[in-house]
């Protein structure tokens, strides 16, 4: 299961129902951008440490953002930007998941809807 940024930030904010979706997961992945999106959001470097370990910790596969991933997202920009205001990371993200055939675990099912071919877990905190 490829998780959002936003359900890792709610684990990392103490929430018990973040908690229980990243442990109820036997495959978890994370996207090189909602990696970098947790490290934009650092306070300091304390805080970077505890992103580190904690993407170590939980086991994390780490997707990159391939040739095609990065082509599918274009087409989705092209597609949903202007009608769905869908943004540049949740592109990338949706394209990650689509790419890779993996349910995408997300807080923000609104933000990937228009996205068919996408397979999604809301999460709910």
């Amino acid at each position: 299961m490829l998780f959002d940024t936003d359900v890792l930030i709610w684990y990392l904010r103490g929430n018990a129902r973040a908690a229980k979706a990243l442990q109820g997961s036997s495959a978890r992945q994370i996207s090189i951008v909602s990696y970098m999106e947790l490290l934009q959001g650092a306070r300091d470097k304390k805080e970077i440490k505890l992103i580190r370990s904690f993407i170590k910790d939980f086991n994390f596969k780490m997707l990159p953002v391939t040739e095609n991933i990065g082509h599918r997202a274009s087409v989705y920009m092209e597609e949903y930007c202007l009608k769905a205001n869908m943004c540049l990371a949740d592109a990338l993200l949706a394209a990650t998941a689509v790419e890779n055939q993996t349910i995408f675990c997300t807080g923000n099912g609104k933000h990937y809807k228009p996205v068919k071919e996408m397979e999604i877990k809301i999460f709910r905190c």
